[in-house]
């Protein structure tokens, strides 16, 4: 009896996770798209039906709750691939703003969305891993005097992290737009006590340096 049970079960296994990645996906997308996207409108697009949904996500809060652990997991490796264990303070901040806007640009609808039905403090602990490398770099460039020292580092970190949400929340609520991130990331290291010029010079360098990466 087991032995032919297991045949069955694996499929339907496969099919429930399959339906969960498309799901998410869709919901991602239309929510994007249009924020007040309904449940039922995320079903039909995903192409499943409302029992199969609600079945993943029982209400809107699981459903962005799952999205919002699914950009934290985005976010790690995506500064783990940018990251230059030689580069100075100034070019790894530099790094994680710009990494932390590109991976946000799929899930930006999360800031608004998290703080409403998540709480703020869901949005920061999402970030956590995330605040605790910028305050190690923060150390470093306020020790080598690139950075402002009138706040400590984690302080400082809190305050950087809160301008890049509010950045990213109006780049999606307004006409305003920073497709490659370079003038959120120009303004989170000026925020940080890095002079304009030098600031968007070393943002620039970055980009050019992705850019160069991308060609064939």
């Amino acid at each position: 009896m087991h032995t032919t049970d297991a045949p069955r079960r694996t499929p339907q296994r496969s099919d429930a996770r399959s339906y969960r990645s498309r799901i998410l996906a869709v919901a991602r997308r239309k929510l994007r798209d249009d924020p007040d996207a309904s449940l039922d409108s995320i079903a039909q697009a995903a192409g499943v039906a409302r029992r199969t949904l609600y079945g993943h996500f029982a209400n809107r809060q699981a459903l962005i709750a799952e999205l919002t652990q699914e950009a934290a997991q985005a976010l790690q490796p995506a500064l783990a691939a940018t990251r230059i264990p030689s580069a100075d303070p100034l070019e790894a901040m530099a790094r994680m703003a710009l990494t932390a806007w590109a991976v946000g640009d799929q899930y930006r609808m999360l800031i608004s969305f998290g703080r409403r039905h998540l709480g703020q403090e869901a949005i920061r602990a999402t970030l956590a891993p995330a605040r605790e490398e910028a305050i190690a770099t923060i150390r470093r460039g306020q020790h080598a005097g690139v950075f402002a020292d009138h706040v400590p580092a984690p302080v400082l970190a809190q305050a950087l992290e809160a301008l890049m949400l509010a950045l990213a929340e109006e780049n999606s609520a307004s006409t305003w737009a920073d497709p490659t991130g370079e003038a959120a990331a120009t303004a989170f290291l000026v925020a940080a006590g890095v002079a304009p010029q030098i600031a968007s010079r070393q943002v620039r360098a970055v980009l050019r340096e992705q850019v160069a990466l991308m060609r064939p």
